[in-house]
């Protein structure tokens, strides 16, 4: 039988019956959006990619709280009279045709003045008229159509943050004025003669003098600041000897210029900078569409429905939530206190906090946590606690997430840089009392001189390159980076430890095992005909186990939340569900899921659900365990203990029954015993070891939607390439330690000249820069051969 499929979503269609122009769609909101493209003329939404929408979620009630007008104006990005312009946020965004619909709002609503979507950040931009359109309404239009805005607590706390671009500006004024100096500088070089040039020459060398004026004042008073701040202290950064060659490099042109004694550095100190500024440009590469600082506010909501006497609702904002309060929870909307069930058939989703994927069910009086999310129709909850006191947030009080990890890692550039600076001072201080004694007319020049040619550019460069590049190449592996000091972090590692469920396992796939006495042909369809009518997780999972057997009408069917399904065919009776539902006297104790089947009161087995492990675990694990200490955390019990035992290294070490703290607690204490920790989790549970171990990756099946606060966000498709990743960071130091070493062979010739007092202008000219690009074109062929090694 061939299965119809939705033109609006793609999924399969159960109901045939919900038809529109010889279209065929899976429910009534599919239709409604597709009504709602037809009237307005935007069916052009289903040429540019087959089944490209979502199904729009249930709305009423959801978004009240955007007609509170604090809240209003917190996630407003601008609004002056009438006119406002917002930012949101919509995860759904994932092809050309969200691109165009969304582009194309104010052909749906003429009071939409425009919108534009930032496809990477997954962003639109909307402007509108405050005063014939709410916020509430245009959020109200997208989740009509498909595309929910993701409007969190976070959102409302900081509002929108702004963009610092002086790295920007401060490079393209270095580069401006570099270009412009050596076009300035090329008749000094070649020693022109002539008529034009001795009348000009003075005019071209105070037109140098002025170009380097903002790259010294402006562009490089960062290493100025750093420098003084290291020497207040007492630490010899590199940004001490860089500061000093700009300062040298700029008091000797200009005393050169002012007195007509030459014509100075200026292309050597523009060019510096320079190819400074671009060296930490490159570093910075951020991967702004991503947040790797997010905590519990990040996907909390920002208001709350509270219900009041005489069953009245209305919206506060959460931090106004008191013990005591009766809050209504929305089909699909998290929980964000501590409560007690009141009244509802709850099956909460807790893998936003644990990674569990499969669902709880609660009945009436049973305690909630906050962090869970309804799946199930609407409940009503007496809150427990406010919600910084809740179970969840409380986590967020350890001091681990005030710590600041970069503060405490000493880079490779850092380690040298105080030793670097002393053997330079000492080279221009020894050279300079040499000369004062056998020809002083030289000292100060051969001491300026050492201080230009040794001035760290190449030193300061291989770092910010090497690095920098392979965070783009880790980019495009699909493991992204908080920032480039980081992969310095990996490839200290010598210890590597795992959360296990959703990090080791993958909620996508189960393994579902049948045993007891096997099912005619009659019961197997009973069995699915039972399942096919219920919502929880498990009964999906199993139902997809018969696709090939039929399914028939049941009319006489009673689920009952937390236990089971009972229901009568003909004289047929079947129960499926818990042991105790379907009446088990036998049952041996397991710790596995397990569904159990009984028909007409004759007990005939369960169907055993087994988590799914990440492809390629197994021998990631192998091999990993050459190198590292290996351990695996989980907040479940020791039903796969066995499992895991037979199948990773002897020396793994595994602990069941972690709760957050727990799994701090072990980062913390491996690294008592010196150990440098990698911990790799999913969930915020596992938020307070991500932030205490010295590198904290965060494993995602969507980077956009969901990852708690790390240093690294790895998408989950890429798990079992961990190991190259780590490879490819220790190589990243290696290369780095050659252009020390090529730096130094620069060092020594150009400190020949100084230390000879031979040294001339286009000396200088030809050196500076030449070591400068032979460590970018070094580096970045080298890190471009580790990546390829990338599988």
């Amino acid at each position: 039988m061939k299965t119809t499929h939705c033109y609006h979503c793609g999924d399969s269609c159960k109901n045939a019956d919900i038809q529109l122009d010889y279209k065929f769609f899976c429910c009534n909101g599919c239709k409604t959006v597709y009504e709602i493209f037809f009237e307005n003329d935007l069916t052009c939404y289903y040429d540019f990619q087959d089944t490209p929408g979502a199904i729009p979620s249930e709305i009423e009630g959801k978004y009240d709280f955007l007609e509170n007008n604090s809240i209003q104006e917190k996630l407003l990005d601008f609004i002056d009279g009438n006119k406002a312009i917002v930012t949101l946020y919509i995860p759904h965004i994932h092809c050309s045709s969200c691109i165009w619909v969304l582009e194309n709002l104010h052909k749906l609503n003429t009071k939409i003045s425009s919108s534009q979507v930032n496809f990477l950040k997954k962003t639109v931009r909307i402007s509108f008229n405050s005063e014939t359109i709410s916020l509430k309404v245009i959020v109200l239009l997208l989740t009509a159509i498909g595309y929910d805005p993701y409007i969190s607590l976070e959102d409302y706390e900081t509002g929108r943050k702004d963009v610092d671009r002086s790295l920007i500006y401060k490079l393209g004024i270095a580069g401006f004025a570099f270009g412009n100096v050596m076009f300035l500088s090329f008749p000094e070089y070649f020693q022109v003669d002539g008529f034009w040039i001795e009348k000009y020459k003075n005019i071209f060398r105070w037109l140098m003098f002025f170009f380097s004026l903002p790259v010294v004042f402006y562009a490089a008073n960062d290493y100025f600041i750093s420098a003084y701040k290291g020497l207040n202290s007492k630490i010899l950064n590199i940004d001490v000897p860089i500061a000093l060659g700009v300062s040298v490099l700029f008091i000797r042109s200009s005393i050169e210029i002012i007195f007509d004694l030459g014509t100075g550095f200026f292309d050597s100190l523009t060019g510096l900078v320079f190819f400074l500024l671009l060296g930490k440009y490159f570093q910075q590469k951020t991967y702004n569409f991503l947040s790797f600082e997010r905590d519990y506010k990040s996907y909390f909501p920002i208001a709350v429905t509270k219900i009041i006497s005489n069953q009245k609702e209305e919206n506060i904002q959460i931090y106004e939530v008191e013990k005591g309060d009766r809050l209504l929870i929305r089909n699909q909307e998290l929980i964000p206190v501590d409560s007690v069930l009141i009244n509802g058939k709850a099956q909460i989703d807790y893998s936003f906090v644990t990674g569990e994927a499969v669902p709880v069910s609660k009945k009436s009086g049973d305690k909630l946590f906050a962090g869970g999310k309804q799946l199930s129709g609407v409940l009503e909850i007496e809150a427990l606690a406010s919600v910084s006191q809740s179970y969840l947030t409380q986590l967020w009080s350890n001091d681990v997430f005030n710590k600041d990890k970069s503060s405490s890692f000493k880079t490779l550039t850092d380690k040298i840089s105080k030793n670097f600076t002393i053997f330079v001072l000492s080279i221009a201080f020894l050279s300079t009392l040499f000369w004062l004694f056998y020809d002083a007319s030289k000292a100060l020049n051969v001491f300026t001189a050492v201080l230009i040619i040794a001035c760290p550019c190449a030193i300061a460069l291989a770092a910010p390159f090497t690095l920098g590049n392979l965070l783009r190449i880790f980019g495009k592996k699909k493991f992204y980076l908080k920032n480039a000091t980081v992969i310095e972090q990996l490839a200290s590692i010598n210890s590597i430890i795992f959360d296990k469920t959703g990090t080791l396992t993958t909620s996508k796939e189960e393994t579902i095992s049948y045993n007891g006495t096997a099912l005619d042909h009659q019961e197997k369809t009973i069995l699915k005909s039972a399942l096919r009518a219920s919502n929880h997780p498990l009964s999906r999972a199993l139902y997809k186990t018969f696709a090939e057997v039929e399914t028939i009408a049941i009319s006489n069917y009673k689920e009952v939340v937390g236990h089971g399904i009972e229901v009568k065919y003909k004289e047929d009776k079947l129960k499926l569900g818990s042991s105790s539902f379907v009446n088990n006297d036998h049952e041996i104790k397991s710790l596995d899921t397990s569904v159990h089947i009984s028909f007409n009161n004759i007990y005939n087995g369960k169907f055993t659900f087994k988590n799914s492990y990440r492809k390629g675990v197994n021998s990631l694990f192998r091999s990993l365990n050459n190198e590292y200490d290996l351990a695996v955390l989980s907040g479940d019990n020791e039903g796969e203990k066995d499992f895991l035992q037979e199948n990773f290294p002897k020396e793994t070490k595994l602990l069941f029954n972690q709760k957050p703290n727990d799994k701090l607690e072990v980062v913390a204490a491996f690294q008592k015993e010196n150990k440098n920790v990698a911990m790799i989790g999913d969930g915020l549970n596992d938020a307070g070891a991500l932030a205490q171990s010295n590198v904290g990756i965060s494993l995602s099946e969507n980077i956009n939607v969901f990852s708690p606060a790390c240093d690294a966000i790895l998408d989950a498709s890429q798990f079992d390439k961990i190991e190259d990743f780590f490879k490819a960071s220790k190589k990243a130091m290696t290369i780095i330690k050659y252009c020390f070493l090529l730096s130094l062979c620069y060092n020594v010739v150009g400190l020949y000249f100084a230390v000879t007092s031979q040294l001339r202008p286009v000396v200088a000219a030809i050196l500076m820069p030449l070591s400068s690009i032979s460590v970018v074109v070094f580096t970045t062929i080298s890190t471009n051969l580790i990546g390829n090694k990338i599988k």
